[in-house]
């Protein structure tokens, strides 16, 4: 079965297995004694720290192993933010960021401080000079992730760190989906990563924070990893990432490219095959194995049981795979289509046939979803005999709104409008996304009893 999720977890790596199984018999000791066993602890935990600093770029002893790519991002961001405190409690992050990240951040208010979050444009990415200008003399920290986790988009690194620099603010970088394919670019001052991303075990972190930023440690204080991570080491796990790091990064560069090019199979053929679809995400700026398409008048809960029926294991960003019914931040920051939502981020191994059977499988996939929904194959003019319909879709979730204006608004004549009633949360980013897919005009959201009114003018 053909798994097709390693933006989520990637499978462990046949290094990171070996290691940890040879690591189990060694390193099971408390690697702060100073008898045999301990010794010998100590030996695997410093090999394993010197391998994964040299692959992130840092000192060994600028580096902490923690507990989880998400405790590494908390901590690093709670710790810069109060070694800072006496420059200010101003945080600036992309709209686009991981979860933790923005969680972070809504924590960091909740305390008494403020963040600003810097759009992104429908490719997914920063401006870089927008960037520099949600920078103040009060902001005590900055993040921008490397590489966007949903659609693969490459962020500016480089440039915003050198505005960061030079307004003397630390940049923290989620590396969490770009580490396993190369280094970050250089310029920032704190990093954060996550073992499980590029094929290492779950529950290892890294955390490196370069030497002369201000860092203060939040929650008791522990006498390992620095006082950065509370409690024992997982040794086994450790050397298990730091292994399958390595290995990774060796074999990326031929990998990359031959990942690539089964992406750019997939970006070019689903649109031919399939209608109504729209691929997001840069299409030149992105990480080699991740590809995003939305699919019109399509339930993306349904979309992926059907594909999983099919033996293909993908993700979505649409809200009606969400327990939330909200569609994911990453596409509302884009604005674009979220409904049907298909997220392919190739793992390494994947063959070409593999790829070959899932653009065989997927336009068949999509036409029966649609047509259990009762998509509109067409949107054919028909004589109209009035110039603005109201369409009551309230109570009704993603992607039936939509279905339900794509199939009246050939019964208005050009100028005329349709007027959409939804409560649905999805409404707001998919019908403009719409307009734009069909080259209608979106008029715009007005307040309703229940819900909102959303207005499209039809030009075509």
């Amino acid at each position: 079965m053909p798994y097709f999720d390693a933006a989520s977890s990637a499978p462990l790596h046949p290094v990171a297995r070996q290691a940890l199984l040879a690591a189990l018999d060694e390193g099971w000791a408390d690697p702060a004694r100073l008898y045999r066993e301990g010794r010998r602890a100590r030996l695997l935990l410093d090999a394993a720290r010197d391998a994964a600093a040299e692959a992130v770029g840092c000192r060994p002893d600028e580096l902490t192993f923690t507990s989880s790519g998400t405790r590494a991002v908390h901590s690093g961001i709670s710790g810069a933010l109060a070694g800072r405190r006496r420059v200010g409690r101003h945080l600036v992050v992309s709209a686009a960021e991981h979860s933790s990240v923005l969680h972070a951040a809504a924590t960091h208010e909740a305390q008494g401080g403020t963040f600003a979050e810097v759009p992104v444009d429908r490719a997914g990415a920063v401006s870089a000079a927008v960037y520099g200008e949600a920078l103040r003399e009060d902001t005590a920290l900055a993040c921008l992730q490397s590489a966007n986790h949903e659609v693969g988009t490459e962020q500016p690194v480089a440039e915003v760190a050198e505005l960061c620099r030079a307004s003397g603010v630390p940049l923290l970088v989620d590396a969490a989906q770009s580490l396993g394919w190369g280094p970050v670019p250089t310029g920032w001052s704190l990093l954060a990563a996550s073992a499980h991303k590029w094929g290492g075990p779950s529950g290892v972190g890294l955390l490196a924070v370069r030497k002369g930023v201000r860092f203060a440690p939040q929650g008791p204080a522990d006498e390992r990893e620095s006082g950065r991570a509370a409690g024992f080491e997982n040794i086994p796990a450790v050397v298990a990432a730091a292994a399958s790091l390595r290995a990774v990064r060796a074999e990326a560069a031929a990998e990359s490219v031959r990942l690539r090019a089964l992406v750019d199979l997939i970006r070019v053929r689903v649109p031919e095959l399939v209608p109504d679809v729209e691929v997001v995400g840069d299409p030149v700026r992105r990480l080699p194995h991740l590809v995003t398409f939305s699919c019109l008048y399509v339930d993306g809960e349904t979309l992926l049981h059907e594909l999983d029926r099919a033996d293909f294991s993908v993700s979505s960003g649409s809200s009606c795979t969400s327990s939330t019914l909200t569609p994911s931040h990453v596409l509302r920051a884009m604005g674009v289509l979220s409904e049907g939502n298909v997220r392919v981020s190739l793992p390494a191994g994947t063959t070409a046939e593999d790829v070959d059977r899932f653009l065989r499988v997927l336009p068949g996939v999509v036409s029966e979803v649609r047509e259990k929904l009762g998509a509109p194959v067409s949107v054919a003019p028909s004589p109209a005999a009035a110039t603005s319909l109201v369409v009551d879709s309230l109570g009704k979730r993603c992607p039936i709104p939509v279905i339900e204006l794509a199939k009246v608004i050939g019964e208005v004549p050009v100028g005329g409008t349709v007027t959409v009633l939804s409560d649905d949360e999805a409404a707001r980013l998919d019908i403009p996304a719409w307009c734009v897919m069909r080259e209608q005009e979106y008029v715009g959201e007005e307040p309703a009893d229940r819900g909102s009114a959303y207005v499209v003018r039809r030009l075509s």
